[in-house]
């Protein structure tokens, strides 16, 4: 088995120009398989809401929620790096917060990292989270947490005073001590621009092609999500409709009559 990826291996990556495979998980079993196909990384992120419990937006998504999934993703990962979102407001109100949030993300989560969103504001967050031994792994351009600010899940980064100053908080977040940086749906030139300016690794999600990875839901990567796709993801399977035809046979098994399997004659198996 190939040894377990650490922050460190993802910044030789891009020393190497070898590019950074990651997907989201929210449970063991998923994370399991990801793991076995050779991802570098799963990401607990906190779009969980969205994609397993059914909220608008990430806002409603709580720490406790967040180290119930992390546990999970934790003990079905075994080489990849597993990366935890930060709340909405586990980081934003003091530092002791998002030190105490972070622990148990890492204590009770199981996480070997914590992923929080934007740039110089949050400065002292990360400084304070590295300095205790916490790695963090930084996101701008399109913030979920910030959707109603934002005025909805829109491009940023798209005129060049907006650019400039992600650029500058890029070089800021670095230099604070983040190990690498999400961005996320922002003009493949300013991604350019910023992948080529910071030792860190950049992962892209809607950012092109020249980000040093990229970053995908793995529920609309492998189309298992019955609802709406963002335009940059590319769907290497149709799984939903996969699903849909497996139940139906089911459904129309057990409804003539012909489901007939032997009685459990072992203990432990799943039950309902």
């Amino acid at each position: 088995m190939q040894s377990q990826v650490r922050t460190r291996d993802l910044k030789e990556k891009k020393r190497r120009g070898e590019k950074i495979a990651m997907l989201t998980a929210y449970d063991a079993n998923m994370a399991r398989l990801l793991d076995r196909a050779g991802v570098d990384a799963l990401l607990v992120g906190d779009s969980v809401g969205m994609v397993m419990l059914g909220f608008a937006n990430t806002v409603p998504v709580t720490l406790d929620m967040m180290i119930h999934h992390t546990a999970a993703v934790s003990r079905g990962a075994e080489r990849a790096l597993v990366v935890a979102d930060m709340p909405f407001l586990t980081y934003q109100v003091t530092v002791a917060d998002a030190v105490r949030g972070a622990g148990r993300l890492l204590q009770e989560g199981g996480a070997a990292a914590v992923k929080i969103e934007g740039g110089r504001a949050i400065l002292d967050v990360v400084k304070r989270l590295v300095d205790v031994g916490v790695p963090v792994m930084g996101h701008l351009g399109l913030l979920p947490q910030s959707v109603h600010q934002a005025g909805g899940f829109v491009r940023q980064a798209t005129n060049p005073r907006d650019a400039d100053a992600l650029l500058i908080d890029a070089i800021a977040l670095e230099e604070a001590g983040a190990f690498a940086l999400v961005l996320e749906a922002i003009p493949s030139e300013v991604a350019r621009t910023v992948t080529a300016a910071l030792t860190i690794p950049t992962i892209g999600i809607g950012a092109g092609p020249d980000c040093d990875g990229q970053v995908l839901v793995s529920s609309d990567m492998l189309g298992l999500f019955d609802g709406y796709v963002p335009s940059f993801v590319k769907q290497y399977a149709r799984l939903s409709e996969t699903v849909v035809a497996a139940t139906q046979s089911y459904v129309d098994d057990v409804r003539t009559g012909k489901y007939a399997r032997p009685a459990a004659s072992v203990t432990g198996a799943p039950t309902v």
